[in-house]
């Protein structure tokens, strides 16, 4: 894949750790002036604990690792803006587009430039009404591909999460709780699907990273974080708000790619803001946590 690196990501690469970073969370994901709030402090984050965030985007035509905050505050206020999987990479390079990345695409990149730990909010996975559409996302195919380590709350609260489990186990890939055995369920810390594998630190997640892309040449696996306590929901909360945003969008005919993004907007509303700011506090939660995992990483020479 041919890459545009900043500067920072090329000085990065030979002596520092690093993180990616997907920009569709800043494009369509979250609502202005949240969105560059997230930005920051993901970017803050990482760099807090010694790593270099490496967002990636698709600019003119030109797939981009290492956006810097100002570019991305342009971005982010930009009218006409991709969303961007790993399946639109090649129409919007091919278009000279601006294009945001989502997970699957940032993880392809990532692969690409050699980095190995990717922090997003959550996951893409097995929509609730796979039965009647088949709809599972690209971010999960990606996962099970490209050997890059993605720190994440675990899959988004909207999907149908024992099928998104049931489909990454299926693909091979592992997904290990971050201080439990519970998989978090993005808003909520717990969902009571049992996680049979856990770290309990960074290092614990970089010795399992060096056995999996090293010894054994395989793709990527999760380590899914639970949204800091004091923000999260209560899990029958979520579901209540949940209930009500599904039920409105299927009245509306919403459907496909505008489903997760209508369903996270619908739910802040019903819930007061509480969503939103539980997905921001676990943006950075994610992104500092990815940040200790490349700090251990890299301290073994990988």
């Amino acid at each position: 894949m041919q890459l545009q690196l900043s500067a920072e990501v090329r000085r990065a690469l030979k002596k520092q750790p690093l993180v990616a970073m997907e920009t569709s969370v800043v494009a369509q994901g979250l609502p202005a002036p949240r969105n560059m709030e997230a930005a920051r402090r993901c970017d803050a984050a990482v760099r807090e604990v010694g790593a270099i965030p490496a967002w990636t985007a698709v600019i003119d035509g030109v797939v981009r690792v290492g956006v810097g905050l100002n570019e991305l505050a342009l971005f982010a206020a930009a009218k006409k803006v991709m969303k961007v999987g790993a399946g639109e990479l090649a129409i919007a390079v091919a278009a000279g587009a601006h294009g945001a990345t989502t997970v699957s695409a940032a993880v392809e990149i990532a692969a690409a430039a050699g980095i190995r730990v990717f922090a997003t909010g959550g996951v893409g996975g097995v929509h609730r009404q796979v039965i009647l559409d088949w709809d599972i996302s690209q971010d999960l195919a990606a996962i099970s591909r490209w050997p890059v380590a993605v720190v994440c709350a675990g899959a988004k609260s909207v999907l149908d999460l024992p099928k998104t489990l049931e489909v990454l186990e299926t693909a091979g890939v592992p997904v290990l709780g971050v201080k439990t055995n519970d998989l978090p369920g993005f808003y909520s810390r717990q969902t009571g699907l049992k996680l049979p594998y856990r770290v309990d630190n960074a290092e614990q997640a970089a010795r399992l990273m060096r056995a999996r892309f090293g010894a054994l040449e395989q793709g990527g696996l999760v380590f899914a974080v639970p949204p800091p306590a004091e923000s999260a929901l209560p899990l029958r909360e979520v579901e209540t708000y949940l209930k009500g945003a599904l039920s409105l969008a299927r009245r509306s005919k919403i459907h496909g790619k505008a489903v997760t993004p209508f369903l996270l907007k619908e739910m802040a509303r019903r819930s007061g803001g509480r969503t939103l700011t539980v997905n921001l506090d676990l943006l950075a939660n994610n992104a500092r946590f990815a940040g200790e995992v490349a700090v251990a990483y890299r301290r073994r020479g990988t």
